[in-house]
């Protein structure tokens, strides 16, 4: 006869003034069990990634996205940078520093894209689909799609920090997998598109992990310089990640050195304070702020997937289904950059196979209430027009200028000051420096 607590883990939790968790078990259907053991809603129990997935239906991690599903489309290797496997640590290329953020986007974000474009600077952006009680990201309702197209229109670039950032060790491969999809449909809602690269929560990625995010045709990003900003989130503390980076930085050369740097754009101080000081010293020191794909010299192109046709998201909360990972590859590569020395990995992976469907992309255009921030005259466009255009034509890549048109493409109708095909006012707005010449614009 089974113990009184084993037996309850069996059951769903009723009593025993609102537990819940291992050996306790779980809450009722739409409650939420927080990371100290209670059943309740809201932020302080509901709130990813500390609620307790498992003992919690109600938890943001357990509340999948709405938008067409991307688990169908198909996964191609694209270019040479190694997808799986141990991961990259580096960049490829001297003179560059990729600044990588990761958690967000989040209620700083907007003003750490102000700094960048006033240093016409480029970053990658790890983002995650619900956390920190900030809701999906795809909710028309909240500041995020707004950011999140941002992003893009300014040349930075996206990737994945999974749906609700939680530890790969303690998830199953399903759930693990429902991790990278629902942050894909949640992307693929907004953009119409979504990321080839990805950061793992916690730096934590072993082989289960690795198999998955190579059948799901993902480059594993992680960093070889961090400044800990996200331990000295106050004034007084800040200036210890600034000479963490000065300790790295100080006595470097941009003829041979590079640096793939992580940081956090939930944290204030990072935001406000560091990113601009690491950025004055980069530009001072010689390196060219980029995107963790140009570092690698990985083209625009393999950056991300065409999802299925965009749907308008609604915001509604949809309880957890299991989305199996679908690929069976054998893979024998060799990683472009470690830390140390080339490295030879064998990667199998055998997963549930499904119906493949190929989709094109549409985007519809949406309207957004923020007010346009002009351009500084001071930033170039990142195509220059008086170029003799070498490739004519419609966009296959999301990318325009000189010669390509947005008029026509997958991507959207609209050619940005950077140079990168979309909708709306991000993309399309005159006052936002969108390129007539090379599409439609407002």
């Amino acid at each position: 006869m089974p113990a009184r607590h084993e037996r309850k883990v069996e059951y769903r939790q009723d009593d025993d003034e609102g537990r819940c968790g291992p050996g306790i078990g779980s809450c009722s259907v739409g409650d939420c069990c927080s990371a100290e053991g209670w059943c309740g809603t809201g932020i302080d129990y509901c709130t990813a990634p500390d609620c307790q997935m498992n003992y919690g239906p109600g938890c943001d991690a357990n509340q999948k996205p709405s938008g067409a599903d991307t688990s169908s489309v198909p996964r191609p290797r694209l270019g040479s940078i190694f997808y799986g496997g141990a991961g990259i640590f580096v960049c490829a290329r001297a003179g560059d520093i990729a600044l990588t953020f990761d958690d967000g986007p989040y209620i700083y974000t907007s003003h750490l894209l102000d700094t960048l474009k006033s240093y016409g600077a480029k970053a990658t952006f790890f983002i995650t689909g619900t956390n920190l009680g900030k809701g999906k990201i795809n909710d028309p309702s909240t500041i995020y799609p707004a950011i999140i197209k941002r992003m893009h229109a300014e040349g930075h670039q996206i990737g994945s920090h999974s749906w609700s950032h939680q530890n790969p060790n303690q998830l199953t491969n399903a759930q693990f997998t429902n991790q990278m999809v629902w942050n894909e449909i949640a992307i693929n809602s907004i953009l119409g598109f979504f990321p080839t690269y990805m950061r793992p929560p916690y730096s934590i990625c072993e082989k289960d992990c690795q198999n998955i995010l190579s059948a799901l045709g993902y480059h594993i990003i992680y960093f070889d310089l961090d400044t800990a900003g996200y331990l000295n989130n106050n004034a007084s503390q800040i200036q210890t990640s600034k000479l963490n980076w000065d300790d790295a930085i100080n006595g470097s050369d941009p003829a041979s050195d590079s640096f793939l740097p992580v940081e956090h754009d939930i944290h204030y101080q990072v935001v406000y304070n560091l990113t601009d000081y690491l950025l004055a010293s980069l530009v001072s020191a010689g390196y060219r702020a980029v995107t963790v794909g140009e570092c690698l010299g990985d083209p625009v192109s393999n950056w991300y997937r065409a999802g299925p046709s965009a749907a308008e998201p609604s915001g509604t909360a949809t309880t957890t289904t299991t989305t199996t990972a679908t690929a069976t590859t054998t893979e024998t590569a060799t990683e472009l950059v470690t830390t140390t020395a080339t490295e030879t990995v064998a990667t199998t992976t055998t997963t549930t196979a499904t119906t493949t469907a190929t989709t094109t992309a549409t985007l519809t255009a949406t309207t957004t209430t923020e007010t346009a921030t002009p351009i500084p005259s001071s930033i170039a466009p990142r195509i220059t027009l008086s170029v003799t255009p070498t490739t004519t034509g419609t966009s296959t890549d999301g990318t325009c200028g000189n010669g390509l048109t947005c008029a026509g493409s997958r991507w959207g109708p609209c050619c940005s000051v950077f140079g990168y095909c979309g909708v709306g006012d991000e993309y399309c707005s005159l006052a936002n420096g969108c390129q007539p010449a090379w599409g439609s614009c407002l």
